[in-house]
């Protein structure tokens, strides 16, 4: 049995930007013309011209943070949708409100490359404990294990005990959810003396997966690995057996950008993912997900050979309040635009003698850090509309975390 969903893991370079340049522009000349929102937020652009990852990195960027506000001046999806509603099986409602649908294209999120390299095939019976209700979260897995040819237990979210009862009779080998509830489960189970010993293999996602308890789940003859993903853009990436990093899917094209901005960063350096699918339900296009994550060097050793990343690294969303105005990552990266001598920005905000204290912290290299300050101060009170002072660092020097909006007040 193949250790590869398909042929598409293991292209070469060429072959992939290849596929890429020719579906880049019918992808968007679709979206221009099926889903009005589209057809005005790219209506300057050239479908045709968009061929490579640099022609795409011109486009805007939605973000997920307007998505809300987006989708309530023509509820519920926004003009997003670029096919008929009535063609949607579910509508999803996610937490802000936010709307998803899904329609009945076969593993329409994408998801059983994911979970076919974390070892589920045809025959499994896989115990679902993500939630069917409303979110999609539920559906998502059970169509990506259905199109692997799994049996699916929709266990859903909470009732343990009746879970385990589940479990045991039923004697699932694989178990998909978080990593927190398989660990309720498996404590839960010891103590009632429930035989959950069927359960092999685990395909986890939603929250954050320790390598203590990796290794615990490990220790119980369970092997874990987890995907990436989000409501409105389905699976984005994964993890293989080689545990070194998370592959891109297929189905996308991940970009990592300078928070603020949609300014691809270089290899290795911590951004903002955003996403562009190819779906022609929902084709969403330079999709800002808020989350941060940085592209790793180099292919998997498992043998498939698109775009690694490091995985989920925290939020790129870092608005914040300083005495009464907002400052968010798109007001600095405003300042570096007026600033191009300037190297990497952030701005810490404090709680010193009472009150707010902001300042920005500027990588620069050479002496001129003295004749840039007054200037620098003047951008940051012109842009943020609060007074803030400078303090130059040296080039490199400030983390690569992807903080560009740095918040540590404590109140006492």
């Amino acid at each position: 049995m193949s250790r590869h969903y398909d042929s598409l893991e293991t292209r070469s370079a060429d072959e992939r930007e290849q596929a890429l340049a020719a579906a880049l522009p019918a992808q968007i000349a679709h979206a221009r013309a099926n889903a009005p929102f589209f057809a005005d937020w790219l209506k300057d652009v050239d479908p045709a011209a968009v061929t490579s990852r640099a022609a795409l990195a011109k486009l805007p960027v939605l973000r997920k943070t307007n998505l809300g506000a987006v989708q309530k001046k023509n509820p519920p999806m926004g003009g997003l949708l670029a096919v008929p509603l009535s063609q949607a099986l579910h509508i999803f409602m996610s937490p802000g409100p936010i709307f998803e649908v899904d329609t009945a294209e076969k593993d329409y999120f994408r998801g059983a490359r994911a979970m076919y390299a974390a070892g589920f095939r045809a025959g499994d019976v896989v115990h679902n404990t993500y939630s069917y209700h409303l979110t999609p979260a539920g559906l998502m897995m059970e169509t990506a294990a259905r199109a692997l040819g799994c049996v699916v237990v929709p266990g859903g979210v909470g009732q343990t005990e009746l879970q385990l009862d589940a479990i045991e009779a039923i004697r699932p080998v694989g178990y998909v959810g978080t990593p927190s509830f398989l660990k309720i489960l498996l404590e839960k189970g010891a103590e009632l003396g429930k035989d959950v010993s069927s359960l092999k293999k685990a395909f986890v996602g939603a929250e954050a997966l320790p390598p203590s308890l990796r290794q615990m789940f490990r220790d119980r003859g369970i092997a874990t690995l987890q995907s990436y993903g989000t409501a409105d853009l389905g699976t984005i990436a994964y993890e293989s057996e080689a545990l070194e990093g998370m592959i891109v899917d297929e189905g996308v094209v991940v970009e990592i950008v300078r928070p603020g901005t949609g300014d691809p960063v270089p290899e290795g350096e911590v951004g903002e993912v955003v996403v562009t699918t190819f779906s022609k339900a929902y084709p969403l296009v330079r999709f800002g997900t808020g989350d941060l994550s940085a592209v790793l060097p180099g292919v998997s050793p498992c043998g498939r050979t698109n775009m690694r990343i490091k995985g989920w690294m925290g939020r790129a969303d870092q608005r914040t309040k300083v005495k009464g105005m907002f400052v968010d990552p798109e007001q600095i990266a405003l300042i570096a635009r007026r600033h191009p001598e300037l190297g990497r920005l952030r701005m810490v905000v404090n709680w010193v003698d009472q009150q707010d204290v902001m300042t920005l912290k500027a990588e620069l290299a050479g002496n001129a850090a003295a004749d840039l300050t007054k200037a620098v101060e003047g951008t940051v009170q012109n842009v943020c509309k609060v007074r803030g002072k400078v303090e130059f660092v040296p080039a490199g020097s400030l983390p690569n975390d992807g903080k560009v909006v740095d918040d540590i007040r404590k109140y006492t």
